[in-house]
């Protein structure tokens, strides 16, 4: 067995046999310092800090001082399908070490209180935005059948829960792979993504305001694309939330 995957199975061993150990560093919970949504002090504290402002366009991080009346320096020459994007963190540790250990099949207790973290920390700015449908990015078929579960599925529906809005997983469907992380640049994440997704069913979407949900945003390809299909469908407003911007 891998390295990486005999880990996995120790630490859900170890959840099992000590259920109130911390999701991400395994520390035992005490009367002196009770977990939050699985996570201990620390670990919570850190996951929810982002130190550094994000562009309210694309969700990249930027200066104190940027202008981003119209993006900032990452999307301001780039054209979305969505109207905005918003974040918990950077993609560093120890959310990225939180987002990859998701992403295993026994990774399904980590995305569930994620999920609530994200759902708490996050609602306030999405708040405003009238949303109506959250709907998640979603897995090909043979990802979702070797991983058990969509991730951002799981992310999506406590957020929907939070904003009073439904929750529609099934709206949007992923009809081929498209793997994006062996991608070389933006313009070829953008190429390798088009035509990835559709709408089943697009009277359901006609006039609605969406909140589109993923773990990652990387170059803002994957949601751009979900997020054109998504409007082509007759959605009027897409707005993206993710765990993380790399």
């Amino acid at each position: 067995m891998p390295h990486g995957r005999f880990a996995e199975l120790a630490r859900g061993i170890a959840q099992l046999l000590y259920p109130n150990a911390c999701l991400l560093c395994e520390s035992p919970e005490t009367e002196a310092a009770p977990f939050r949504h699985g996570f201990c002090t620390d670990c919570h504290r850190s996951i929810i800090s982002d130190p550094a402002e994000a562009c309210p366009r694309c969700a990249a991080t930027v200066g104190p001082h940027t202008d981003v009346t119209d993006g900032c320096y990452a999307c301001r020459e780039r054209t979305f399908a969505f109207r905005g994007a918003v974040r918990l963190g950077l993609y560093a540790s120890p959310l990225k070490d939180a987002i990859l250990r998701m992403k295993h099949a026994a990774g399904e207790p980590v995305a569930e209180m994620l999920a609530r973290v994200f759902a708490e920390e996050r609602v306030t700015p999405i708040r405003g935005q009238g949303i109506e449908l959250v709907v998640q990015v979603p897995l090909h078929w043979r990802r979702r059948w070797v991983r058990g579960f969509n991730q951002a599925a799981t992310l999506a529906e406590p957020l929907a829960t939070e904003l009073g809005a439904k929750f529609a997983p099934h709206v949007l469907r992923r009809v081929k792979p498209a793997p994006q992380h062996a991608q070389p640049s933006a313009s070829a994440r953008m190429e390798n993504i088009r035509g990835a997704f559709v709408c089943p069913s697009p009277a359901s979407l006609i006039g609605r305001s969406i909140l589109l949900v993923d773990d990652v945003m990387t170059t803002g390809s994957t949601a751009g694309e979900a997020s054109r299909t998504l409007k082509a469908a007759g959605a009027t407003k897409v707005v993206v939330a993710v765990l993380a911007r790399a």
